[in-house]
This record gives structure tokens, C-alpha cells and sequence, in this order.
């Protein structure tokens, strides 16, 4: 479940970055299968049937509102029928009229449904359609799922007679009215349809708002089951010749579809369904809260490794202005390696060279004239040369800042 929850926060992620390319995408597609199945039902006028005009007109809609398809694709069965009979022609421009004014006084934003309902019947699985605008719209889609119904039974009887209307004479204009009036009143599959649709989407609709849990699972159930159950009676009461094997085929359908849908728009949690209950000055409050189950999909995170090993820390030492001085830290030892007083010997230069400072003090204790006698002597090895300075009488005590002799 974790996986088909990371799937989805990956589709919602990508469409939401690529929406500005996708809606058109999907209003281009939707567009030129409309207008290639109205060709396909109807065809008459050879000039409309043509693949670079359904392209136009497609690529045309893909950057319009969507009510502009069903405009289009309106236009397109018009001349379609004109071609065939202008009477045909005038009987389903009244039809579009009639059904306009109601369609954009009560559910404008329902094109969608008006859209899919005649496509899915040439598709053989019309019985989505209840169920989804019942899940996913107000009950005002009863209105969208009747218009979509009436186009598509209109375009139907229009194709099946369509040899009986052109071969009517020019004198036959009543006839051809009433053949085309008649045979849309009378159609009884055509109410069935509808009164099971519009039915089964109401009901759907108000078991789907229900607190009740799984109660989209259960308004999706009772809702296939009650639009077959009319349809069956309907077929028994005025003989419609539904067939039973794909009307049941049709709402098994139609339930998968309304589980992906459900798992798109309301995936919910209710095992951990909490319960809350509050007050105000005037009202008790009882509220029922069901998680949402989502799952933050998985971002990728690198790490950059630097291969370049750290170098050890160095350290400043107090005589390190002053390399030709030994250090404090160093052991003092004599020429012959034995430690004695007042030797230093430190280990400090650049470039791998060695200097050493010898140090010896001599005389006698108490002299006033040869009081001190010091002795100093460097040697700079790595040169293979060695320099021995000697200085008599030095009064100086800090004997060990002179300059250094290169």
C-alpha cells in the first residue's frame, strides 16, 4: 500500500510542476477523440471529415475553455446533419438550444460530464458515469448526464436511419420532422437511461456525504447494483433489448473505476478515526476526524565524499618567528649524546636542514678578570659545513640573540 501511496504523491508532484503543459495535453487529446468519433458516427459531410481539420480544430480547444469542445464538437454534428437533411439540421439545433439554457443555468462546470457520457456510450462502458459524477460532483451533474444521454440517442437514431431520411423526397419536410421528433420522444431506452443515471447519482452522492465509514465503498456498491437493477426493470416493462451479460460487465467495470478514482481523490485512514466533541455559547459540536493517508514521496539525497585526506593541525609555536632559535621544548645533551646543563640541542629548520647550538661556560668561580668566559659554537648540518664562533668578555647575559651567520 506504501508503494501505490508513493506512486500517487508522484503523480500529483509531476503534474503539478508540468501543469501548464499537461491541461493542454489532455484538452487536445479529449478534443480530437470527440471530434474523431462524431466523424466516425457521422461522416456526411466529406469536408469535415478530414484529419487536418480535426487536428486544427483540436489543437484550436487544447488552449480554450472546455466548454469550447462541446461548442466544436456541436458545430460539427450540425453540418454533419445538415449535409445529411436540413430538417435533421434544424431538430437538433432546437435540441442544443434547449439543452444550453438549462446546462448553463445549472451546472456550467459539468462539461466534462456532458463530454464523456456520449463518448463512453460508443465505448460500450457508459455505466462509469453515474457513478463518477455521483462520487465526484453535486447532484447538479444529473442535469450534464441527461444532456449527455439525449446527444448521444439523438446521434444514434440520426446514424441508424440515416438511409430512410435521404431517400424522403424534397416535398417531404413534414414527414421527415416527425420521423426524426417521433422517433426521439419515443424512445424508451433512451428514458430508462436516463432516469436509472440520474438516480443512480443522487443516490450515490448523498451515501458517499455520509459520516459513516467506508461510506464512499458503500455509495459506490449501492449505486452499481441500483443502476442495474433499474436497467433490468426498465428492459422488463418497455422491452428496451439491453443486453444483460454486458450490463453486468459494464458495472463491474465501473466499480474498478470508481475505486481508482476514490483512491485518487479520497484515500482515508479510519482506523484512526478520532472523534471530537466541543461548545460555544449556542451550539454543541460534534465532530468526526479521519486522517488522510499520505506518504511523502521518497526525495534522493547525495552526499558529496571529498577524497582529499585532512592534513594534521599546525601548531604555532611561540619561537617559531624565530627559526634559527632553539626550542624550549628540546632536550639538552652534549656533543658526545649525554645530557648536561646548559646544552641544547632542538631539531627545528626548513628544507630538512638540522641546526644545533652547543653552549659550555668555563673559568674559575670567583674571577674578576677572566670572570666569564663564553664559549659558543653553531653548527649547521645538512650543508656539510660547520661554523664555531668564540667571544671573550661578553657581558651580555642573553648571549643567544645575536644574529645568526649564514
Amino acid at each position: 500500500m506504501s508503494s501505490l501511496l508513493e506512486l500517487r504523491e508522484k503523480l500529483k508532484l509531476i503534474y503539478s510542476k508540468s501543469e501548464v503543459f499537461l491541461l493542454p495535453l489532455l484538452k487536445f487529446l479529449l478534443a480530437f477523440i470527440t471530434f474523431a468519433m462524431v466523424n466516425g458516427q457521422l461522416g456526411y459531410m466529406k469536408q469535415l471529415d478530414n484529419m487536418a481539420i480535426v487536428l486544427i480544430a483540436a489543437l484550436t480547444c487544447s488552449f480554450l475553455p472546455m466548454g469550447c469542445i462541446i461548442l466544436f464538437a456541436g458545430i460539427f454534428s450540425l453540418l454533419h446533419m445538415y449535409a445529411l437533411s436540413m430538417e435533421v439540421a434544424l431538430v437538433g439545433l432546437c435540441i442544443y438550444l434547449v439543452m444550453f439554457l438549462i446546462y448553463f443555468r445549472f451546472s456550467p462546470k459539468d462539461s466534462l460530464v456532458v463530454l464523456l457520457t456520449p463518448l463512453l456510450f460508443i465505448m460500450k462502458i457508459p455505466y462509469v458515469m453515474p457513478i463518477a459524477a455521483g462520487l465526484l460532483a453535486g447532484p447538479s451533474a444529473v442535469i450534464s448526464l441527461s444532456c449527455g444521454v439525449l446527444i448521444y440517442y439523438f446521434i444514434n437514431y440520426v446514424s441508424l436511419n440515416a438511409s430512410i431520411i435521404s431517400t424522403m423526397g424534397d416535398d417531404e419536410i413534414i414527414a421527415r420532422l416527425r420521423l426524426v421528433i417521433d422517433g426521439l420522444l419515443n424512445n424508451k431506452a433512451m428514458m430508462v437511461v436516463i432516469a436509472a443515471f440520474a438516480i443512480t447519482a443522487l443516490v450515490v452522492w448523498l451515501l458517499r456525504r455520509m459520516s459513516v465509514d467506508y461510506s464512499w465503498t458503500i455509495a459506490m456498491v449501492a449505486g452499481a447494483i441500483l443502476n442495474l437493477v433499474i436497467l433490468l426493470i426498465g428492459d422488463l416493462i418497455y422491452d428496451t433489448n439491453m443486453s444483460v451479460g454486458g450490463a453486468i460487465l459494464g458495472t463491474l467495470l465501473a466499480l474498478i473505476v470508481a475505486k481508482l478514482l476514490e483512491f485518487f481523490r479520497f484515500c482515508v485512514d479510519y482506523t484512526r478515526t478520532e472523534k471530537v466533541q466541543f461548545e460555544d455559547d449556542e451550539y454543541y459540536y460534534y465532530v468526526k476526524a479521519v486522517p488522510k493517508m499520505t506518504v511523502a514521496a521518497p526525495t534522493k539525497t547525495v552526499k558529496k565524499i571529498n577524497s582529499t585526506q585532512g592534513r594534521p593541525a599546525v601548531t604555532k609555536d611561540r619561537t617559531s618567528s624565530y627559526p634559527d632559535r632553539p626550542s624550549s621544548s628540546a632536550s639538552r645533551k652534549t656533543s658526545a649524546g649525554k645530557q648536561q646543563p646548559g646544552s641544547r640541542d632542538t631539531e627545528a629548520g626548513r628544507n630538512g636542514r638540522t641546526r644545533s647550538v652547543v653552549t659550555e661556560r668555563s673559568g674559575k668561580a670567583g674571577s674578576t678578570d677572566d670572570t666569564d668566559v663564553r664559549r659558543y659554537r653553531r653548527e649547521r648540518t645538512g650543508g656539510g659545513k660547520s661554523i664555531t664562533i668564540n667571544s671573550n668578555n661578553m657581558e651580555d647575559e642573553n648571549a643567544e640573540d645575536y644574529e645568526d651567520f649564514e
